[in-house]
């Protein structure tokens, strides 16, 4: 039994990108294929240990999210490896809902896709509903709802169905004050029972509150990875020099490693 809850093993992710019909025809008859790549992961390889509460940082578009559906399995790599040892649950606004359904039917979708009993979801559906708050709304089609409202009620079935590992990607940004700490109150819970848990958020704060490890990602690869303290202190001097570029110097930035993230296939075919 391995004593790791998440293991990458030079995994990488990446997503087709075509400029009009043509391109995506090629690519479909090319053996080696046509159009571009966007390589949102880029060879990745971690070993997160079971019981770690890991925080992920990063700027936007550097792969955070990407990480996150990989790791709740709704991605699969084109290249690597990656192991999960346990049930995964994913909290991110709106992920993993059904909008066209109501969030009492959610609350039953959900817990047959985790493996419980319609008994044992029945059992659990109060304690769901007293936690997501959303009052009415919870027999209303869930494309009614505000991207607050659809927070609160993902992460209530995710907790009660109560998974190996809980990822948390940027559904604490949304919400008032008394719910963020109620959220916060019941990872505390986990993480005394000794869950996995990923924590992906722009506050560094939190992370640093929160977290015992911590993974930087700059543009699909890992920057650093360690001790919370440690990489949230490098990761907080980055972001201090970051926000003092001017808009031209940090467009430039994003633009250079943005660039490194494409790949050109059948480069001649596609200058002729």
């Amino acid at each position: 039994m391995s004593d790791y809850a998440i293991e990458f093993k030079n995994v990488s992710k990446y997503f087709r990108v075509y400029k009009g019909t043509k391109d995506k025809i090629l690519d479909l008859i090319s053996r080696s294929g046509y159009g571009e790549r966007f390589i949102a992961l880029n060879d990745i390889s971690f070993q997160l240990p079971k019981g770690e509460v890991l925080g992920i940082v990063g700027i936007n578009g550097s792969g955070k999210s990407t990480m996150s559906n990989v790791i709740a399995g709704g991605l699969k790599p084109e290249k690597g490896e990656v192991i999960i040892n346990g049930d995964v649950s994913l909290v991110a606004i709106s992920a993993g809902l059904n909008t066209q359904l109501s969030g009492r039917d959610n609350i039953e979708l959900k817990g047959l896709m985790m493996g419980l009993s319609r008994s044992e979801i029945k059992a659990l559906e109060p304690s769901i509903i007293d936690f997501a708050d959303i009052g009415r709304f919870i027999d209303q089609p869930v494309k009614t709802y505000s991207s607050g409202m659809k927070s609160r009620l993902g992460f209530a079935i995710s907790v009660h169905i109560n998974p190996d590992i809980l990822v948390i990607d940027e559904a604490l940004s949304v919400g008032d004050q008394t719910f963020y700490k109620k959220c916060i109150d019941k990872m505390n819970e986990f993480k005394n029972e000794g869950k996995t848990i990923i924590f992906i958020s722009h506050s560094t704060a939190q992370v640093k509150s929160f977290c015992t490890q911590v993974l930087w990602l700059e543009f699909g690869k890992v920057r650093e990875y360690g001790p919370v303290n440690e990489i949230v202190e490098h990761y907080s001097k980055f972001l201090n020099d970051f926000n003092k570029w001017t808009a031209q110097e940090k467009s430039n930035y994003r633009k250079e490693k943005l660039d490194e993230q494409y790949i050109l296939l059948n480069r001649k075919k596609a200058h002729n």
